[in-house]
């Protein structure tokens, strides 16, 4: 496949996805009105009004299907077929969560267990960590972050329109570093997918949100770019994959462990992230999301330059990174 018809076929995923994103993001919040599934409000909540959960449902309906389509067409079958059993499970438990609060510990037990299974899917001749540590820490290692990226999703997803235009760049970087790669297959079109599906969603969950994402599409949705961002490190790519998603990991990140050392109850919510107290002192949702938006463009063409200067884009990414929590900061003090 030339590079030119890669691009065309990244762009029909997308505006493919997008279109079935939107029209099951309808039909999934009939449902959930028709229902009565509602996230209420209280006081760690940054939205007043009961508002439907589990629109995520659209994106992974319409997420999974091509995945695992491209899996085949691309020779990868056993692979994508790994991830998405982790998905799958991901997908079910998290829906149960949402309707009822399950326990913390078979979350996380089956968390572990869709890792397990998307380690799987990783070339075994290849290293995540390109050669820094021997093979069983290397995939000890992914593992840990793996599952901490599928948390850290869940605990982003906290106002309007930020999950999802997260999921738009960090899937759509994902597509573009692999288009300029020339590396033509599944982790393209996965996240041109991924990226589609999320521009769907969002035209329900923009600034006033109609419907929330909810654990059902945020835990899922964190599976597969752990997946998508591991096998461009493994494939080289490494410096990408860990600019593209620098602010979710560093925003979140840096509100666990304030909390840890508070002695705080890490898995319950709050609104102690940056871009929480950004919305609360901005007073709309929008805005922040915006900003977070301007400075996640930079992170993706650090991403791309990644390719012709290596490491040293690291350096620009971090910066940026810095920038966009100090701007949160005076946001949340307006």
């Amino acid at each position: 496949m030339t590079s030119t018809a890669y691009s065309t076929a990244l762009i029909g995923v997308f505006l493919l996805c997008l279109a079935v994103g939107w029209y099951l993001s309808t039909r999934v919040l009939r449902y959930l009105l028709a229902s009565s599934i509602m996230d209420i409000p209280n006081e760690r909540s940054s939205h007043q009004a009961p508002t439907p959960r589990g629109g995520g449902w659209a994106v992974m309906l319409t997420v999974v299907p091509v995945f695992a389509v491209a899996g085949i067409v691309f020779g990868r079958p056993l692979e994508t077929g790994a991830v998405l059993l982790g998905t799958l499970a991901l997908m079910g438990v998290s829906w149960m969560d949402d309707r009822r609060e399950l326990s913390p510990l078979l979350r996380l037990a089956v968390q572990a267990l869709a890792v397990a299974f998307g380690l799987l899917a990783l070339p075994s001749d290849q290293l995540v960590w390109q050669g820094w540590l021997p093979w069983g820490l290397d995939r000890a290692a992914t593992a840990f972050l793996w599952l901490w990226f599928v948390n850290l999703y869940n605990f982003m997803d906290g106002i309007d329109g930020l999950a999802g235009s997260e999921t738009i760049l960090i899937g759509g970087g994902v597509a573009l570093v692999s288009l300029a790669m020339g590396e033509f297959g599944l982790t393209g079109v996965a996240g041109a997918a991924l990226a589609g599906a999320a521009a769907g969603f969002l035209t329900h969950n923009w600034r006033p949100a109609r419907m929330f994402m909810g654990d059902v599409g945020s835990i899922p949705l964190g599976h597969i770019l752990a997946f998508l961002l591991a096998s461009l490190a493994a494939r080289g790519d490494w410096a990408a994959a860990l600019i593209l998603p620098a602010y979710y990991l560093t925003d979140a990140t840096i509100t666990l462990l304030r909390r840890l050392l508070r002695g705080e109850k890490i898995w319950q919510a709050h609104r102690e992230h940056f871009y929480q107290k950004a919305a609360k002192g901005a007073g709309r949702h929008d805005r922040v999301v915006l900003t977070i938006i301007g400075y996640s463009l930079v992170l993706v063409a650090a991403a791309l330059a990644a390719g012709s200067f290596g490491a040293w884009t690291l350096l620009p990414g971090a910066v940026t990174v810095a920038l966009l929590l100090a701007t949160l900061t005076r946001m949340s003090k307006a």
